[in-house]
């Protein structure tokens, strides 16, 4: 499993994690969890799962076949509906021409008779008047048939459009179903694909690589912008294809009770993107390929809102590597910066140079520096102190800095960081037996 998908999901188990879990003191670490998390499918049940998605797949797409051949006769003009409409139709026509013609001979009849002369025989008189009705009758039976004859067309198109309608939308049940089923196929291959990668591919080795926070306020204002460094250093002996860094600001009000992260933006830039981009919902940050021994800054800007509420906060970073060849490794905990957050209006934050202490979980990194001082004067952003057990299950153990002033910030460094560095512990239980960057 690459370390970096451990560590993305750690920080959504952090994010997430209650209330109460941030306001523990650094006593917390020695508690157990409350509940335990549901158990991740075996690859023998996502086999199934995937093969019952395809075989459902495989059903809705034969399905779907039929249903086209239905639809596609069913709007052919050769239909047996189509057909009958077609010479209903015909029918109606035929009857309106007879009606007209009907019609026609009523009023040529009439004129017949209004033009005899004053000399016509009493004879040839009534037999005009008797053409005059025998074309009225004529005209009268013609128009019934007219009417009877659109009627019966009439029926027979809409029972053949209705029929066509049916088809199409008999059809469109049909695609979506297919549709659904080719989401389920998908998503079932992907967790598959998914879980036989992690099972299966290179394990990520713990790696000199370390990410530190330079230049952070030991207070940050609402309503105002701090902005700072990350600094990322590869102390490894080798070329690394692709670097990534983690930047994650976790914040609490007063209390430590209640998660003010929404009020927090986190952007970043380097020297390749001098644009500001805001940090992606997975955290990552991408610094590319570095040599041995290099090392590369990473601009961060942290923006308050001014309705963010006074409380505490922390700076979490780490560090992993990919290389082309699928080996991977990284920093194996989570460096925690804290800092306090000061109402609107309270003044400016001081700003400082980079935290002091150990990192959370770290091991294989440099160590971090200490009173380093870069900006103006004043109180730096204190980087939390604390290591992650080698025990999963204990989840690892916070130290204290010794002052009272700490103890909230480091409960919520804590908080995110035991889980952090807990997921980050399973990774070096991974590494293959003797390997290292």
């Amino acid at each position: 499993m690459k370390i970096r998908r451990i560590l993305a999901t750690a920080v959504a188990v952090a994010v997430t994690t209650p209330a109460a879990l941030l306001s523990a003191t650094p006593a917390f670490a020695d508690s157990k969890p409350a509940a335990e998390t549901q158990a991740a499918p075996t690859v023998e049940e996502l086999e199934k799962a995937a093969d019952a998605a395809q075989k459902a797949y495989d059903k809705a797409v034969a399905a779907e076949k039929a249903g086209i051949v239905v639809l596609k006769a069913a709007l052919s003009p050769e239909a047996p509906l189509a057909v009958a409409a077609k010479a209903a139709r015909k029918k109606a026509d035929d009857a309106a021409a007879a009606r007209t013609a009907a019609d026609q001979a009523v009023t040529d009849a009439k004129t017949a008779l209004a033009a005899l002369p004053d000399t016509a025989t009493d004879a040839e008189r009534t037999e005009a008047e008797k053409a005059v009705t025998d074309a009225e009758t004529a005209a009268a039976t013609a128009a019934t048939a007219e009417t009877a004859a659109e009627t019966e067309a009439t029926e027979a198109e809409d029972a053949s459009n209705d029929a066509r309608v049916a088809a199409a939308r008999a059809y469109g049940v049909l695609q979506k179903a297919a549709d659904d089923a080719l989401a389920v196929k998908t998503a079932a291959d992907e967790a598959l694909a998914k879980a036989r990668e992690e099972e299966g591919g290179p394990d990520c080795v713990p790696a000199n690589l370390r990410a530190t926070v330079t230049g952070l306020p030991a207070s940050v204002v609402s309503g105002t912008s701090t902005t700072f460094s990350l600094r990322v250093k590869n102390g490894t002996e080798k070329t690394l294809d692709a670097v990534t860094t983690y930047a994650y600001v976790h914040t609490t009000d007063a209390s430590g009770l209640k998660t003010t992260d929404g009020y927090m933006h986190l952007q970043w830039s380097t020297a390749a993107s001098p644009k500001w981009h805001a940090v992606a919902k997975d955290h990552r940050i991408g610094v590319g390929p570095m040599k041995a021994g290099a090392q590369t800054d990473v601009k961060l800007r942290l923006t308050a809102d001014a309705k963010a509420p006074a409380g505490h906060g922390v700076v979490l970073t780490t560090v992993d590597y990919v290389n082309k060849d699928g080996s991977c490794g990284g920093n194996t905990g989570m460096d925690t910066w804290a800092f306090e957050v000061k109402a609107a209006g309270s003044g400016s934050g001081t700003s400082g140079g980079t935290g002091t202490g150990g990192s959370t979980g770290s091991t294989g990194g440099a160590g971090s520096t200490g009173g380093d001082k870069t900006g103006s004067a004043g109180t730096s952003g204190q980087q939390a102190q604390g290591s992650a057990s080698d025990d999963a299950s204990t989840g690892g153990g916070l130290a204290s800095t010794g002052s009272s002033d700490a103890t909230v910030p480091l409960g919520i460094a804590g908080a995110a960081a035991v889980a952090l560095g807990g997921a980050a512990v399973l990774v070096v239980r991974r590494r293959k037996a003797g390997a290292g960057a």
